[in-house]
């Protein structure tokens, strides 16, 4: 349900709804539970798979330095 002002403002009145209970509130609080631990559980492996970027990009870099050190010796 909305109503438009004289200056063209819209506002919207929302009715409340007789079919929110503790039940749907409770499924509501669940919900958001089980999102907010899928989300720690993305963050957890975002951060693995950004420590073994870390470690591969190290042994790339001590392995170029290992070679450039080679090249310099001849």
């Amino acid at each position: 349900m909305s109503e438009t002002t004289a200056s063209g403002d819209v506002h919207v009145v929302e009715e409340q709804s007789p079919h929110f209970t503790s039940a749907s509130a409770q499924m509501l609080i669940q919900d958001i539970m089980v999102c907010s631990r899928d989300l720690d559980i993305i963050k957890q492996k975002t951060n693995d798979v950004e420590q073994k970027l870390k470690n591969m990009i190290d042994v790339l870099g001590r392995i170029y330095q290992q070679n450039d050190t080679i090249l310099e010796f001849f």
